[in-house]
């Protein structure tokens, strides 16, 4: 690994204006980073990685880089772009005890934040670092949200998750699981108790339907379910998945992982709308993929669809008049998933879209004062560097009203 990394740092160019950085959505100082590992400043690297992105080590593993740094990077037009992800993971692995996290002195403030996904960990951190008390409240016994939940542990290993746990406990960060606000706890609970400011990152957990006639019976399962615990489904050998973005790639792959061997992702679509690196995982590990099949129905046989035809510039012309029945034990629909709406349900004023999305200012703020929402709950289902970018923007504007409120009580009195 370590021989790798070093191979792979002597090939980048160190451009002037390095592309790979621009292509990062957070704006890694990628040629710093690389510059540092050089020179043996391994701790100064992964701390440099840490105050720009505290969730650096989880997307050195999933975030989609072909797409970002690396298919940014200039050695990628003629050949193959340096292996920024690996860099990035072996500093961040590396270091990642050794990170000091230097917090301001308490400045005497609570902050509530509900989730303890990539969202609500950026935010607690980069909050706690400025000196508030903050307590994240998690509906599951793991902390992690989509990433303990919804990527396969061969992606991400939960380990890192216990070590970003044990990280937050030491700079002070109390964590109470298994707590649902909008349950027996509301909202207006914890602005009773004093919490100067409250941030949502509940993420999305509710499954979207295909709205097809079928849907609820023993041998259907949706994605984001299985996913939260693989162990519990006993899904036969044939299992047909409909979907083909990334979370299908991660569902394919787990179930083949756990015995099934007849794995067929189905789509109404031409092409597969995950990344091409999952994608190629996906068959390589022996998922195969059915496109131009629109589903009609699901039975206890399996699957029925109707095929889609094209025109030549894949325009759809229309659909077949036969059906056609697919023989699958399971099938597990995987089509993306919405937020729920316990918190909007119980909170007066807490205004979401037509979506379901929370719905939010350009600086995170929620249609009740003092409520802030980042992450999969305003954006919808994107990526975890996405959930952090604009996290960091949210603490930012949560710090600033909590000053301003703190300026007006003083004009007051």
């Amino acid at each position: 690994m370590a021989v790798h990394v070093i191979d792979e740092a002597n090939r980048c160019l160190q451009c002037k204006k390095p592309m790979c950085q621009q292509g990062c959505p957070i704006h890694t100082s990628i040629p710093v980073m690389i510059k540092e590992l050089k020179e043996g400043r391994l701790e100064e690297a992964a701390a440099m990685l840490f105050e720009n992105n505290p969730m650096s080590l989880v997307c050195s593993l999933v975030c989609n880089h072909e797409n970002q740094c690396e298919g940014h990077c200039v050695l990628g037009r003629k050949g193959q772009p340096v292996h920024i992800s690996s860099i990035e993971n072996y500093i961040s692995d590396t270091c990642f005890e050794r990170i000091k996290v230097e917090c301001q002195p308490r400045n005497g403030k609570k902050v509530a934040v509900i989730g303890a996904g990539p969202a609500g960990i950026t935010i607690a951190i980069m909050l706690t670092k400025k000196g508030y008390s903050v307590t994240i409240f998690d509906s599951r016994d793991k902390i992690g949200g989509v990433l303990q939940y919804g990527i396969p542990e061969f992606r991400l290993p939960k380990t890192i998750l216990q070590r970003y746990k044990k990280k937050l406990l030491e700079i002070g960060i109390k964590i109470r699981p298994n707590t649902t606000i909008g349950g027996a706890l509301e909202i207006k609970d914890l602005f009773r108790d004093g919490y100067e400011s409250i941030f949502i990152g509940t993420g999305v957990w509710r499954p979207k339907t295909l709205g097809v006639k079928g849907e609820s019976l023993g041998n259907v399962h949706f994605a984001i379910d299985y996913l939260a615990n693989p162990d519990a489904y006993d899904l036969g050998n044939r299992v047909a998945i409909i979907g083909v973005g990334n979370s299908a790639m991660d569902v394919a792959r787990t179930v083949i992982r756990h015995g099934s061997h007849d794995v067929t992702l189905y789509a109404r679509g031409d092409h597969s709308d995950a990344s091409q690196h999952e994608t190629s995982y996906a068959m390589l590990d022996g998922a195969k993929f059915e496109y131009n099949m629109s589903i009609v129905e699901i039975n206890d046989d399996g699957p029925v669809f109707k095929k889609v035809y094209r025109d030549e510039e894949g325009n759809i012309t229309g659909y077949s008049e036969e059906t056609e029945q697919v023989y699958a034990d399971s099938t597990i629909i995987s089509i993306s998933q919405g937020p729920k709406s316990k918190l909007v349900n119980t909170t007066k004023g807490l205004k979401a879209t037509q979506s379901g999305l929370l719905e939010t200012d350009d600086k995170g703020e929620t249609t009740v004062e003092g409520i802030f929402a980042s992450g999969d709950v305003v954006l919808g289902a994107k990526t975890v560097v996405q959930a952090v970018a604009y996290s960091k923007k949210v603490a930012e504007a949560m710090d600033e009203y909590m000053k301003n409120k703190d300026k007006e009580k003083r004009d007051e009195a």
